[in-house]
């Protein structure tokens, strides 16, 4: 995988053409539009063009309401597709046909108007189970809620704190208006009393008195009329009625589902629209024609001036200056195995235009890593069939993701076979099980000593894993090495990679020759040269030390990341045969294989995004410090995206 080389592209096109050549070239999805905000500098443009505006409300609107329309459908009428189902496919003809739009914009309006009912019905239910719940406590009360009493008689409703002695403010109705109040508690509850009073208008002030003085309060019985009674029957008829009607609406729903396929791809096909719409908004439109600005890859200017020859349109094609390389948008040309890496670097960030693809130097270390932390045949087996299965199944849009899992299971195989692990020890838990007199002597199920033991032989394994670290650090070094005396920074090469390159060789040949004291006049002269090199007076002296100490500490605490190789396959190691001997303890196979499928699914779950975390790690930081340079931004061409269905090229 490389980056691909791009070229300015610069256009004048037929003002009428517009929406043919943006049709066309979205069609070929291998030109990214620029918008062209300095034209107002520009006195030869100034006055003569201004920005086009293309249909982008319009657009957007109607892919919002086919959008809205599929969420009704995923929501009241979600569709059960297997797991394993690939999308639907259209040609780019069908695609781009405009026949239904008309009548699937109605159709899709028609279940956005259906959602808004259920919202209504919605509301409506809740207002009525509120009344209900409001006039609950007032079902036993013979008297209509809405009564307005007669011309010297009122009555009143409301209620009283729990804990107030009704009795006693009876009595005081008694003492002050001559008992000429009825005073009757409904019901009580956790919360209050429910209470009715019926008295003389007369006496209307000195009533609310007393009741003021015992915490009474008034309730909302919003527009009930008649009893509680009646109004909780009629609540309950308007909640049926709601019910049946959210049935009617439902069912209509589910019948409008059955175009299911046909609004997803109108949806699709709106998203082109709309794409086009944008794309639009970055041209310079004067009075008969329209100025296009963009970029396109190198390898099919070809085609690109086919299209514009077609339009008659006068274009040229720019290689990029070395000041415009931030500006120049990225795209990585894929490998078969590198482009699985893509995953990775796009959660990193882009490398910068000019500068190296870092997913061929990554791929075979990201892979081999993750293998030797997973390191079992049973785990590497069960990725491999799922990525396939899913490949050859699901067939996603974009397979980078299962392909490099599918890469890492296959590592993983490999190094389970180095280390003889399947599920753990599991084979070998089993036969011991059936077989207790057998002497297995450290061997497994298969009779043959691991080549790797993580278990008995974790410092050999550490030192393995420091050295695969010196080697990818040092692969890192060499690439920066390869970059700056591109860019023409020999003497930096010199002074930073080169000079650790012989700092770390003398100080191993000297370790295995036994002549340590010429390899530290070595090192100490490679040193003070790369060290000073640059300065002047006392910084030389700094420089030295500060050198010193940064290259040391950076390379050891890098090289000392990559312990986590060891610790990752030891961990894993050790949790599968544990759940293996913990199964194996209940002498039954069916209680070993529970505990067993159990433990080693816990297992593997925490391995797969353990070892992903941990290699991405190893990758972003101990490596990609050395050289990358990243800040690119994404190549983004008009193109026919989808969303919902795929596009059968054939």
């Amino acid at each position: 995988m490389a980056i691909v080389k791009m070229k300015r592209l610069r256009a004048i096109a037929l003002a009428p053409k517009r929406d043919d050549l943006l049709l066309e070239l979205q069609r070929l999805g291998c030109v990214e539009l620029s918008a062209q905000d300095d034209y107002r500098e520009d006195a030869a443009l100034e006055g003569r063009y201004s920005p086009d505006h293309g249909d982008v409300t319009e657009s957007q609107a109607a892919r919002g309401l086919f959008r809205d329309a599929i969420a009704v459908l995923d929501h009241w009428a979600p569709k059960k597709a297997p797991m394993l189902a690939p999308r639907p496919t259209a040609s780019v003809d069908q695609l781009l046909d405009k026949a239904d739009d008309a009548p699937l914009r109605e159709l899709a309006g028609e279940l956005v108007r259906c959602n808004d009912k259920l919202k209504s019905l919605a509301s409506d239910e809740s207002r009525e189970k509120l009344r209900i719940e409001t006039l609950l406590p007032w079902k036993d009360c013979p008297l209509p809620l809405d009564s307005p009493g007669t011309a010297h008689v009122a009555a009143l409703f409301g209620t009283l704190p729990v804990g107030a002695d009704v009795d006693t403010l009876s009595q005081e109705f008694m003492k002050e208006l001559d008992g000429a109040v009825q005073l009757d508690e409904v019901s009580v509850d956790s919360s209050a009393r429910y209470v009715s009073i019926i008295y003389l208008r007369n006496d209307t002030e000195t009533v609310l008195r007393l009741l003021r003085e015992h915490g009474f309060m008034s309730p909302a019985f919003g527009d009930a009329k008649g009893t509680a009674q009646e109004g909780i029957a009629a609540a309950e008829a308007a909640l049926k009625s709601c019910a049946e009607q959210r049935e009617e609406v439902l069912r209509q729903i589910t019948l409008l589902g059955e175009q299911r396929d046909r609004l997803q791809l109108a949806y699709d096909r709106a998203e082109q629209v709309a794409a086009r719409a944008e794309a639009a908004e970055k041209l310079l439109r004067g009075e008969h024609t329209l100025l296009l600005s963009g970029w396109c890859p190198a390898e099919r200017e070809a085609e690109v001036a086919k299209l514009f020859d077609k339009y008659d349109c006068a274009y040229e094609f720019l290689e990029p200056e070395k000041d415009e390389y931030p500006e120049v948008p990225v795209k990585l040309k894929s490998g078969r195995i590198s482009r699985a890496l893509q995953t990775v670097t796009d959660m990193y960030s882009l490398p910068a235009y000019g500068t190296v693809d870092p997913n061929p130097l990554m791929a075979p270390f990201f892979i081999f890593f993750y293998g030797m932390m997973m390191a079992d045949m049973g785990y590497g087996i069960l990725m491999i069939v799922a990525c396939l299965l899913v490949l050859k199944k699901k067939k996603p849009a974009n397979t980078n993701f299962w392909e490099l899992f599918l890469w890492c299971g296959i590592s993983t195989f490999l190094w389970g076979i180095l280390t003889a692990g399947f599920f753990g020890d599991a084979a070998t838990q089993i036969y011991q099980m059936y077989h207790p007199d057998v002497d297995l002597a450290g061997k497994t199920i298969w009779f043959w000593q691991p080549v790797i033991d993580p278990l008995n032989k974790a410092l050999e394994l550490l030192i393995g894993s420091l050295a695969l670290g010196v080697i990818q650090i040092f692969t890192g070094m060499a690439v920066s090495i390869h970059l700056k005396v591109k860019q023409g920074e020999v003497m930096s090469a010199i002074m930073d990679e080169v000079a650790w390159y012989v700092i770390f060789a003398a100080g191993g040949i000297g370790f295995l020759t036994g002549q340590m004291k010429i390899a530290a006049i070595v090192i100490i002269v490679v040193l003070v040269i790369s060290g000073a090199y640059g300065k002047k007076g006392f910084g030389m002296v700094t420089g030295i030390f500060g050198s010193l100490y940064s290259h040391v500490t950076g390379y050891f605490s890098d090289i000392l990341s990559y312990s986590r190789l060891m610790a990752l396959m030891l961990a894993g190691a050790v949790i599968a045969q544990v759940f293996n001997k913990l199964g194996a303890i209940t002498g039954g196979i069916v209680g070993f294989l529970i505990i067993s499928i159990l433990g080693n699914a816990l297992n593997l779950g925490l391995n797969l995004l353990g070892c992903y975390v941990h290699d991405m790690r190893l990758q972003c930081l101990e490596f990609f410090g050395r050289f990358y340079q990243d800040g690119g931004k994404r190549f983004e061409p008009l193109a026919i995206k989808t969303n919902y269905v795929d596009i059968d090229n054939h």
